[in-house]
């Protein structure tokens, strides 16, 4: 596709993936609206027990509280701009939000995507290593681990954002570019753009890949490993209880690159856009809503912190711990 005399660095983006043949949106804002306060509740609920319980003071819990920011983060780049739209008429976003939209989400994302890395590393030194778990994992490590998947994220985006800012768009209606999604997302912005878009999509496949690999390189080594040394423990109780720890992460994390490596690492023909928007509603509403909940329910000592929380004055002998 050739760029027409209208075509513009900064055209006005109209995104209009919800809105074609979906749901009403009397039925969506609601929806979309519950999800994005139960996704800050729980996430902010998380780093305030976290923050305030001393007996939450261990690695695992600090990186959940990281993960927690993370996600919060996450669905506040995305969900409001997108309650907002379900209540205009014209859901119409300029160039330079729409990418700082962009910018701010794969910072979120890929950060997100490399935390729950670390944290199977974590699992890993907690259950194959335990005598050495406290020197391993301090708080300096985990500082350390925290701050490198931030600066790696923030290369990432920076690299995606530097590609997209060379390409131009073709208006379509009153110089508007239809974009069929419903936030500023990396394939349904690099598709519609009219200029040459071969290194943006070599650096998705190549560039990315790395970003997808190798955490999932990670993930699978620990759990491996975590595998053989749960099968080695004498007792069944000892073997639930390590299985317990783990499954919570396991599953969000399963369900998190499921999702993404539906939407990123196939080639642009076979993803359909409606199947790119139910994939992405996975990871920018879903996971944000069940990562604390699953993290908290499925977790004693997060129950017993919120329980502390909300009557300090009761014994702490009397509570139940894992």
């Amino acid at each position: 596709m050739g760029c027409a005399s209208n075509a513009s660095h900064t055209p006005m983006f109209l995104l209009v993936g919800l809105w074609r043949g979906g749901p009403p949106n009397r039925l969506l804002f609601p929806l979309f609206l519950i999800a994005y306060v139960a996704a800050m509740v729980g996430n902010l609920m998380l780093v305030l027990l976290i923050s305030r319980d001393s007996q939450l003071g261990t690695p695992m819990y600090y990186l959940l509280r990281g993960l927690s920011v993370v996600d919060a983060g996450q669905a506040t780049v995305t969900l409001p701009q997108l309650l907002v739209h379900l209540v205009s008429l014209r859901p119409a976003m300029p160039a330079a939000r729409c990418l700082a939209q962009f910018f701010f989400f794969y910072l979120f994302a890929v950060t997100d995507t490399l935390v729950v890395a670390v944290m199977a590393l974590d699992r890993y030194v907690a259950i194959c290593d335990p005598l050495h778990y406290s020197a391993l994992m301090n708080r300096h490590v985990c500082d350390c681990l925290m701050a490198s998947c931030l600066v790696l994220s923030l290369l990432h985006s920076v690299l995606h954002l530097g590609l997209l800012l060379p390409l131009q768009w073709n208006g379509d209606s009153g110089d508007a570019v239809y974009i069929p999604h419903f936030f500023c997302d990396h394939w349904p912005l690099v598709r519609a753009a009219c200029s040459n878009i071969q290194l943006n999509v070599l650096a998705i496949f190549l560039e990315g890949s790395l970003f997808v690999a190798g955490p999932c390189a990670l993930i699978l080594f620990s759990y491996a490993h975590i595998a053989a040394a749960i099968l080695r423990l004498p007792s069944a109780a000892g073997r639930w209880k390590a299985v317990s720890t783990c499954s919570s992460h396991l599953t969000m994390v399963s369900f998190l690159y499921g999702t993404v490596i539906l939407v990123y690492f196939q080639p642009p023909s076979h993803n359909s856009p409606e199947q790119d928007m139910a994939a992405a509603v996975m990871y920018t509403a879903i996971t944000p809503v069940a990562n604390p909940f699953v993290y908290s329910f499925r977790n004693k000592n997060v129950k017993n912190a919120l329980h502390r929380l909300l009557s300090p004055n009761r014994v702490a002998s009397q509570l139940e711990w894992s």
